[in-house]
């Protein structure tokens, strides 16, 4: 009778995990493809126009949900081929390079970390500069270089995480601190209603068209954890369902904030790419709650750098050697030389809505774009591995041809839109921040201080 409770008691326990394994995929996505982009996305509206702006997000968000799919795929597929050659992962956590290893070989490896890392490198080092960015508007008596060794101070403590199953509590509050700060801004937006003389000029620049469009990119792009996630989850099949679900309950967040403070505030976000230093701001918007808004966000942005750091830190550790060690803090001194050179880089270059652009068009398009739908091609290439495939085309695109025609597509769309013009237009527009404000700028786009009165 004893031995029966044990056993009732650890199915219990068992799939209250696999709920919560399910909940970090749910939640976290939405956290992490958004974040700081939910500030910025007015910023993409104003370079492109409320048309062109709507029209950018929902496609790309469809596209992010195609090839977050194709990367969940090849996960499965290779998981499948290593657990017949009785491969345990016990200790080990799969990521995106091993997967691309397994399937295609060394050369995909390389390619596919030094992208990823990179990637997420530089999206830790976008969220430390959101974090200072925003805080700044909340207390401006420091200055922003200042917040940023504050914060990265702060998302240090990111090391004692230990992986993916230990951001479930994380996930739920980076859900209601999303939803909450883009609801905010869209209210916040309509009850400060347009500002006198709003001009909607856009789009006016093919540079800046080409810049807004790739932060949207960015946007939706923010799978490069997909594996990692996915290894976290005990069904690891239901991650593409979940996906979708969050790409649509992103657009409830992201459309109509981006829409709403564009309508109010028009051209003048040109030079705000951080929505939050418009009238938003504590004392100039009309909410009393902006303060909680801005602390909220801060929360969000913490624990995405936690997730866009985690990967990295398991990379590293299995560089020296360390990704088995048992001891939390073991393994958080050996972590920490990968925050060092991110709070750097932060400091260097804290442009806030250009670095978002150039991220996505020469990182972001390679990472989680074209290389999976490059990747699936070479999979399943051969008859026989479409035979043996661990994951059939899905019910609403059941040829393997068509899979093949909408990967192309992507590939050539992505590599012609997002990286070619998106790539000229972020890295012009990023080489015009750095000869306006400088490198180490100590407050980038902030308001000359007022004169003391006399």
């Amino acid at each position: 009778m004893k031995a029966k409770k044990k056993n009732m008691k650890k199915i219990t326990l068992f799939s209250v995990s696999k709920t919560s394994s399910g909940m970090v995929a749910l939640l976290g996505t939405p956290g992490s493809a958004v974040a700081q982009v939910l500030l910025t996305l007015p910023y993409s509206f104003s370079q492109l126009g409320m048309v062109s702006g709507i029209v950018f997000q929902i496609f790309y968000g469809l596209v992010g949900s195609w090839t977050a799919y194709l990367i969940s795929v090849l996960y499965i597929e290779y998981r499948t081929r290593k657990e017949k050659e009785n491969v345990s992962f016990k200790n080990h956590v799969i990521q995106w390079f091993e997967v691309l290893d397994g399937l295609l070989g060394p050369y995909w490896k390389a390619v596919g970390l030094a992208f990823n890392c990179t990637f997420l490198l530089f999206g830790s080092v976008i969220q430390l500069i959101a974090c200072a960015s925003n805080i700044y508007y909340i207390n401006d008596k420091l200055d922003k270089r200042t917040w940023t060794y504050i914060f990265g101070a702060c998302c240090a403590t990111t090391v004692f995480i230990p992986s993916f199953h230990n951001y479930r509590i994380w996930s739920f509050l980076g859900l209601g601190m999303t939803t909450y700060t883009a609801w905010y801004m869209t209210i916040a937006a309509l009850i400060h209603g347009q500002d006198d003389n709003v001009e909607h000029s856009g789009p006016t620049k093919l540079v800046l068209y080409f810049t807004g469009a790739t932060n949207i990119l960015y946007t939706f792009g923010g799978h490069a954890v997909t594996v990692e996630i996915m290894h976290a989850m005990w069904k690891p099949q239901k991650f593409k369902y979940i996906y979708l679900i969050a790409t649509l309950y992103v657009f409830t967040l992201t459309l109509p904030s981006a829409s709403a403070v564009y309508w109010a505030f028009g051209d003048q976000l040109l030079n705000h790419s951080n929505a939050f230093s418009s009238s938003l701001r504590p004392g100039g918007a009309t909410l009393p709650s902006s303060s909680c808004s801005f602390t909220r966000c801060l929360c969000l942005q913490f624990i995405t750098f936690g997730f866009a750091c985690t990967p990295l830190y398991f990379v590293w550790e299995k560089v020296i050697g360390m990704h088995d060690t048992k001891s939390i803090c073991v393994r958080a001194l050996a972590r920490l030389p990968v925050v060092i050179p991110i709070w750097f880089l932060a400091i260097i270059f804290p442009f806030f809505g250009p670095i978002n652009s150039a991220v996505g068009a020469l990182l972001v398009s390679f990472t989680v774009y074209i290389i999976p739908a490059l990747a699936h091609m070479l999979t399943y290439r051969k008859a026989s591995a479409r035979l043996n495939a661990a994951e059939k085309p899905p019910a609403f695109l059941p040829s393997w041809m068509a899979m093949y025609v909408v990967n192309i597509f992507v590939v050539g769309w992505v590599l012609v839109v997002g990286f070619g013009f998106g790539g000229w237009a972020s890295v012009t527009n990023f080489v015009r921040q750095v000869d306006t404000f400088g490198l180490f700028a100590k407050c980038y786009q902030c308001k000359p201080p007022t004169p003391p009165k006399h």
